[in-house]
């Protein structure tokens, strides 16, 4: 693809001179001249010259009147302008040519045609066609367009949307950029331009042109609906929110923007908030695809109820067995299951995932945290490689230590905590594993010094718990350990370590009742943890098994 030039600041606009008519010539062409000029304000100035030469009663005036509110009405619906009712001569053939495009039916112009207006109207036949075949037909005309009238926005513009609907984002780069250039006030190029940079990867650069345009254009809910969906579409949940619920103010019940907020809050973890957008959401469709998806996340991640979230993730698979993110979930789902017949199907499902000649990265990533959890180490080992070598993402260099902790590799495993924390200290994940990995190759002064800081900035909750069980893995006396056990199970009572530590304390003390105790409550996290299952067979009776 060739490189073209980033207009990160919009390109500065050519001259607007609508008080001096292309041809010349007095009032009529005057208008002319500002209609065909085709950006908001051309558009409402020809409107207040018809009305105040008192021409809206004229052919002319009623023809040219019809021809501004509807390009207004069609192309800058955000503007906020009262228009005069839309009354065309019947017999007049730019009518006839509006009159078709009302029904999708595109009039070209005749070849000998000089005429501006009909080489670039018919094309508003076309605004919401998005089939290639249709859309070029209308591009000669045009281009004869451009060249009859350079100072206009219509043609190229309308080239642009052409060119963008029929996959040349190259095309329609130089398309709108050329139609932003000759008048900033065509904001729906420079629409078109971000969806283009959007489409590329250039989602800051798109995101910029747009963030420029809502400055210069605060009341136009266009540009923002536009941005709210580049913040969306990158990711950015935190600008997406608002901007989205900025749309939403307007309008409570639009669709998209109502799925896209209940998509938001899901990202953020705030699934109760969802539900309310996902209830709107729900009476004007079921059947979306993101919907399903989304209820079954809040079903699994928001309530941990797995039953209910798996019916709404076989009702995506319904109808479409292909859709690999369903699929993933899915068996992820039904692996983390404590039923055996759920863990069959997930392993089964992630097989079938798995048997293609390039599994994407994120069945891989999902064969890894299975067998993880099977401590299947090897295994998991072969998954990981080609994801560390493609890319080698902070989760791949923590599933990395803990493999290679799981392989007794103690040095790699500190190798890759290190690489991860180094990479961004305030990932608490990655400085636990640090820590931990300092703690393996008997580093425990630097350790303990890393734990001792953070646990000072920690109120209380489920972090200050991990902190608790690593130092307890320093102390020297066994009471010292069970004090810290102690308080991270205060703190966090499904800790799976402080549990098995606590189990096993009891269990080398041949205090059986107290080794029960512990041993039931980390089977309930981790029924199938291999280590567990050892020690389950063997405290069977105790057990009540």
């Amino acid at each position: 693809m060739r490189e073209l030039p980033l207009p990160v600041q919009p390109p500065a606009p050519a001259a607007e001179t609508p008080s001096s008519p292309r041809n010349g010539g007095g009032v009529a062409e005057e208008i002319r001249s500002l209609i065909e000029n085709g950006t908001p304000p051309s558009l409402l100035r020809a409107l207040d010259q018809i009305r105040s030469r008192q021409l809206e009663n004229t052919e002319f005036g009623r023809m040219m009147s019809a021809i501004a509110v509807t390009l207004l009405q069609r192309l800058y619906p955000a503007v906020q302008a009262q228009l005069p009712p839309s009354d065309p001569p019947q017999t007049h053939a730019y009518t006839k040519i509006l009159r078709q495009a009302e029904r999708g039916t595109y009039t070209p112009p005749s070849p000998s045609s000089g005429d501006y207006l009909e080489h670039v109207l018919p094309f508003i036949a076309f605004l919401q066609e998005g089939r290639s075949e249709r859309l070029l037909i209308a591009l000669p005309d045009l281009e004869k367009g451009r060249i009859l009238n350079p100072a206009s926005v219509l043609a190229p513009f309308f080239t642009g949307l052409i060119h963008e609907r029929s996959g040349r984002t190259d095309e329609a780069f130089d398309a709108y950029t050329l139609a932003y250039g000759i008048s900033a006030e065509c904001y729906p190029a420079a629409i078109g331009l971000a969806r283009v940079l959007e489409s590329r990867g250039q989602r800051q650069d798109a995101i910029r042109i747009l963030s420029d345009l809502v400055i210069r254009n605060p009341d136009n809910i266009t540009i923002k609906r536009q941005l709210a969906i580049a913040y969306y579409r990158n990711g950015d949940w935190s600008r997406a929110e608002p901007a989205i619920a900025e749309i939403l103010q307007r309008d409570s019940r639009d669709r998209q923007f109502t799925l896209m907020r209940a998509h938001v809050l899901v990202e953020q973890g705030q699934f109760l908030q969802a539900q309310t957008p996902l209830d709107i959401y729900g009476t004007m469709d079921t059947n979306n695809r993101l919907y399903l998806f989304l209820r079954a996340r809040v079903q699994a991640e928001g309530y941990r109820n797995r039953d209910a979230a798996l019916n709404y993730l076989r009702s995506i698979l319904r109808s479409n067995p292909n859709d690999t993110e369903a699929a993933i979930y899915t068996a992820r789902l039904l692996m983390e299951s404590n039923r055996r017949e759920d863990q069959v199907e997930g392993s089964e499902l992630l097989r079938t995932l798995l048997d293609t000649d390039n599994p994407s990265p994120q069945v891989r990533n999902l064969a890894v945290q299975d067998a993880i959890r099977r401590h299947a180490w090897k295994e998991a080992q072969g998954y990981l490689e080609p994801l560390l070598r493609d890319r080698r993402s902070s989760q791949d260099l923590l599933n990395s230590y803990t493999i290679e902790r799981g392989l007794g590799n103690n040095a790699a495993a500190l190798q890759a905590a290190r690489e991860v924390y180094e990479r961004d200290p305030s990932n608490e994940d990655a400085g636990i594993a640090y820590i931990s990995a300092l703690i393996d190759t008997g580093r425990q002064d630097e350790a303990g010094r890393m734990i001792e800081n953070r646990l000072a900035g920690l109120s209380g909750g489920v972090l200050k718990g991990r902190y608790y069980y690593l130092r307890s893995r320093l102390r020297g006396s066994e009471e010292s350990v069970m004090n810290d056990l102690r308080s991270c199970i205060f703190e966090d009572p499904r800790n799976l370590d402080a549990l098995i530590a606590m189990f096993e304390i009891y269990q080398r003390r041949r205090d059986e009742r107290r080794a029960v105790y512990y041993l039931k409550q980390a089977l309930a996290l981790a029924p199938d943890n291999p280590q567990l299952k050892r020690w389950e067979a063997e405290y069977a009776a105790q057990l009540g098994n």
